[in-house]
């Protein structure tokens, strides 16, 4: 058996055991809406955002975002104790947009209106890599001290190319400077990619982790599905030709070839994502969100393989990449 998981169908070291581990039972992760902006939609680096983003950015799953902050959180729980009305611990999510982006006295106001709310035990902060300035990383490090912090950098893809495509507007070392801040903190870092972006192969996706492990200090990752929506600039490409959708067998392919590159005791946040189905444009099979994540774990039960069986920092990842089809 996989020593991170007491399920044997589970071969990664996932999110919900690690956090069971931590605090002794179930505990809810409750996305809220901090009102913040992107500096890649408002003019600061660029705008017109990433070409994958809506209008309401990630956090089009969030109940109530224009509501009052501690009101949003409490419609979320009462959302969440229908289904388990037992669980009393809490991770509150400033989900969506960069929510490090604005001066240090606006983050403190919004973030100190939640954290010491009943039941709240950690906070996990969105934000770009480029929205670390030293005043706000300080903060974050005192934070840090008083509860359990995360901060999710948003990174998507390592390739310079792709990043240029997708309007990204921060290179790769931007990312790695980034990282190196919060990680002088002791700050927990969970990074994010998006598998299937316009023109990246399956040995480019599986590139995208390798560099990440390597390169970078990271407690845990986020792998994402490419999800196609609605009043989004990634339209074009799909309607020229230049996006295609994975299909499901390629998602879960890639999505254990990443797992058996990722040492195990990285902490794997999500293995695909949730979209709403009226602003979905594909790939429709993610809607089943729950067989797209059996099938994970099926294949890897059909592998007899385990998150970090070929470990990146370990291994010279010739059994799992073939180089030639990797673009600079």
């Amino acid at each position: 058996m996989f020593i991170y998981t007491k399920d044997p169908h589970k071969r990664y070291h996932s999110w919900n055991y690690a956090l069971r581990q931590q605090f002794g039972g179930k505990i809810f992760k409750v996305p809220i809406d901090g009102g913040f902006d992107c500096p890649n939609r408002d003019g600061t680096v660029a705008h017109g955002g990433c070409t994958f983003c809506s209008v309401s950015g990630s956090g089009d799953m969030i109940i109530a975002p224009k509501d009052p902050l501690p009101l949003q959180f409490q419609k979320e729980i009462d959302q969440m104790h229908l289904k388990w009305p037992h669980v009393d611990q809490y991770i509150v999510y400033f989900q969506n947009f960069t929510n490090t982006h604005a001066p240090l006295n606006i983050i403190q106001e919004r973030f100190e209106q939640v954290i010491n709310l009943p039941g709240v035990v950690g906070l996990s902060v969105g934000t770009r890599p480029d929205c670390l300035p030293d005043d706000v990383v300080d903060y974050l490090g005192e934070l840090n001290k008083k509860l359990y912090l995360w901060v999710e950098l948003g990174l998507q893809t390592t390739f310079e190319t792709t990043s240029h495509t997708i309007n990204r507007a921060h290179d790769y070392q931007t990312y790695l400077s980034g990282v190196k801040k919060l990680r002088k903190k002791n700050i927990r870092v969970c990074t994010h990619l998006i598998n299937g972006l316009p023109g990246e192969t399956l040995d480019m996706m599986r590139e995208n982790v390798r560099r990440t492990i390597l390169d970078s200090d990271i407690q845990g990752i986020k792998l994402h599905l490419l999800h196609l929506m609605r009043k989004t600039k990634m339209l074009h490409d799909y309607h020229t030709g230049n996006l295609q959708l994975m299909t499901k067998k390629d998602y879960v392919g890639v999505i254990c070839d990443q797992l058996e590159m990722i040492p195990e005791n990285i902490i794997i946040h999500r293995l695909t994502g949730d979209a709403p189905r009226e602003s979905l444009v594909g790939p429709m099979w993610s809607l089943k969100k729950w067989e797209v994540l059996n099938a994970i774990d099926e294949e890897m039960i059909h592998r007899n393989s385990y998150q970090g069986k070929f470990n990146v920092r370990k291994d010279t990842l010739a059994d799992v990449t073939n180089r030639s089809e990797i673009q600079p």
